[in-house]
């Protein structure tokens, strides 16, 4: 049994903060770029650190994406951050032909992603921001679940060429990783387990991991694939971990397009396995409070355990 503190939590952001001064020291190619909300996104710590190498581009995310690839095409390492919502659908176009196509070394890394946003509502509520860079050529695309994979998945994006996004969530997250752990694109094992596969990633982690416990109890044996990377995903691990005959998808996104069909493409294509996704079902948040939201959507330990013992009833 996996025991995490979730009354014990801390910020993703001001991880991803932290991480880019650490880097900053020691590379000076590393440029930031955000779209007027630095102290959200926690990017103010590097410009008050390098006043030099950040700029606010103001709320013109556009603009912000193709002075990225400029620097880029400089040989400049930049990091564009603002809301998911504004850095995946306000600029798709300038992503697509600015920075995927020429793959040019840009990170996007944006925060508030899902429905954890909370009370500001559908209209900053992005659930289709991982769909959207997935489809494109080129692309990583990295959801880390708390603080230390995300100080390890910002090192990695620093120190390997090509375009990447990463996608961090708003609110505070528990410990889940020690400081052994080190990023790479494999999906990570965390618990073995015989009757049924979970594979998620981002903040639902530590809810699959109570949920794992809560079922445990009542003789239902899990297995926990983390699965960070989402593009490339790591097709073996998740064709092994089919092997207990239903695979359940648990994401803070659409169920259309994430890591969900992610994982349906490839059981469908070499290990026909019934799978099971849970997440937001083709609709739009809405505005309340962020534990009040991820109940009412089922993504809590205690839902996700209600609905996957339900549904091993059925099979």
């Amino acid at each position: 049994m996996m025991i995490i503190d979730r009354t014990k939590t801390k910020s993703i952001r001001s991880a991803y903060g932290k991480t880019l001064v650490e880097l900053g020291k020691t590379n000076n190619d590393i440029v930031v770029l955000d779209a007027d909300l630095a102290c959200s996104t926690q990017t103010a710590m590097f410009g008050k650190e390098f006043p030099e190498r950040f700029f606010n581009m103001g709320i013109a995310e556009q603009d912000m994406i193709t002075t990225a690839a400029g620097l880029a095409s400089q040989g400049k390492i930049p990091f564009a951050s603002t809301f998911a919502m504004f850095a995946t659908g306000r600029t798709y176009d300038q992503i697509r032909n600015s920075i995927a196509y020429p793959e040019f070394n840009v990170k996007i890394v944006a925060t508030h992603g899902g429905i954890t946003v909370g009370e500001d509502g559908a209209s900053h509520q992005s659930l289709e921001d991982v769909a959207l860079m997935r489809g494109l050529p080129h692309m990583t695309v990295i959801v880390p679940a708390d603080c230390k994979e995300c100080e390890e998945a910002i090192k990695y994006a620093a120190n390997t060429k090509g375009p990447m996004y990463v996608r961090i969530a708003r609110t505070n997250v528990p410990d889940i990783f020690d400081e052994n752990y080190k990023f790479d694109l494999k999906a990570k094992v965390l618990r073995e387990g015989k009757d049924v596969t979970i594979v998620t990633n981002g903040e639902t982690l530590a809810e699959v991991i109570e949920c794992a416990n809560i079922l445990e109890k009542t003789g239902i044996d899990v297995q926990i694939i983390h699965a960070p990377v989402v593009k490339p995903l790591d097709n073996d691990t998740i064709l092994e971990g089919a092997k207990t005959g239903l695979v359940v998808t648990v994401e803070n996104h659409s169920i259309i397009g994430g890591l969900g069909s992610a994982v349906c493409e490839v059981l469908s294509e070499k290990n026909p396995t019934p799978v099971y996704r849970i997440g937001i079902n083709d609709e739009f948040g809405q505005s309340g409070e962020q534990r009040a939201l991820m109940e009412f959507y089922g993504l809590t330990a205690e839902k996700l355990a209600e609905k996957i013992e339900k549904k091993l009833k059925k099979n």
